[in-house]
């Protein structure tokens, strides 16, 4: 039988620990602590083997926040998952708590099967991303010293990291490789009016792989919330852009420039419109890099197409007619043209990748 997983409890009320050690029993080894002291030494005993910690916030000895700023400073929390479980309807402290590095925030009372999945979902994620920072770590010391090594560890790297993107928003399904396929088919169909090489079209094609990669910076509850986001929770949303061009900078193996600006390009202006109403930076018309402006057309026609929780998906007919009449946004009359064009072979591609 594989051995279960611990789960540490920290709240300073004994019969709330009573409550949530019952709830995760079954499935987690759980440890127990009641206060932030008894918990930090527990977390940096090498041998604890944690796999999510559930903090409460208001305690004696150590709060939560000590228990967060601790983590952070022994990077304990890049490793170690933490929910703050905690009574207090507080957005300050929320927003606070998700600086500090803190997965998700449950409010009591709760309920006990959804509470259950999302501290699965959050020990998943965390394995799957301590599994892929090893890769890349392993990665990048065997092909440091090697000819060409920015090459051949892009493809990797790119598949791995929206691999990660697909895994944490859970309505992707294909697509990233839709995305990959839909904006090659594109440009290569606009050459007469802007030149691209076949070099730079698997170049944009492969960047693309990661427009949304920002997203792994956005928190659960906003970015698997069921339904339309809050003018609040869209502003956080829109951050993904931004977010990922940030993480686009500091990956010091995209140090091919011509390959780097396609990736920072792509994840900072997909969301752009032509007539100046997008976002972040506001760019418009031909201020918007034709593989970003590719990249938001191509976005815009998989999310019609594709089934959300919050919609049924529409049929390709009436996602090239939306397009075309405006009702997603103002797009560059030439890609517009060129989509309608090439409908059929969209819509090939389309349905052979389908989730």
């Amino acid at each position: 039988m594989a051995k279960k997983l611990r789960l540490l409890v920290v709240d300073d009320i004994d019969v709330n620990r009573m409550i949530i050690s019952a709830l995760f029993s079954d499935r987690y080894e759980v440890i127990e602590a009641s206060n932030g002291k008894e918990a930090l030494e527990i977390i940096d005993d090498d041998d604890s083997n944690l796999a999510i910690v559930l903090l409460d916030m208001v305690m004696p000895v150590m709060d939560g926040f000590g228990v967060l700023k601790a983590m952070n400073m022994s990077g304990k929390i890049n490793s170690i998952p933490v929910i703050l479980i905690t009574s207090e309807d507080d957005d300050e402290m929320s927003l606070e708590s998700y600086s500090l590095g803190v997965s998700d925030v449950i409010h009591k009372p709760f309920n006990s099967s959804i509470v259950n999945q999302r501290v699965a979902n959050v020990i998943d994620l965390y394995v799957y991303k301590n599994h892929l920072e090893d890769k890349l770590v392993e990665q990048k010391n065997e092909l440091l010293n090697q000819e060409g090594r920015i090459k051949q560890m892009n493809s990797s790297l790119i598949d791995t990291l929206s691999a990660t993107v697909e895994f944490r928003d859970l309505e992707s399904g294909k697509h990233i490789k839709r995305t990959r396929m839909l904006i090659k088919l594109i440009l290569k169909n606009l050459r007469d009016k802007y030149p691209i090489t076949d070099e730079q079209l698997e170049l944009i094609s492969s960047a693309s792989a990661l427009h949304d990669v920002g997203k792994i910076a956005i928190p659960d509850a906003v970015l698997q919330k069921p339904g339309r986001l809050t003018p609040e929770e869209y502003d956080i949303m829109k951050t993904h852009t931004t977010k990922g061009s940030e993480i686009i900078e500091r990956l010091d193996m995209l140090q091919d420039e011509e390959y780097y600006g396609y990736c920072h390009d792509i994840c900072r202006h997909h969301h752009e419109r032509y007539d100046g109403k997008g976002y972040p930076d506001g760019l418009k018309g031909e201020d918007i890099p034709i593989w970003a402006q590719a990249a938001a057309i191509t976005d815009v026609y998989d999310a019609l197409t594709s089934k959300r929780v919050y919609k049924d998906a529409f049929t390709h007919e009436q996602a090239i007619d939306m397009i075309m009449n405006g009702e997603c946004g103002t797009f560059n009359p030439q890609l517009i043209e060129v989509m309608n064009n090439i409908s059929p072979q969209l819509k090939e591609l389309a349905e052979g990748l389908a989730d």
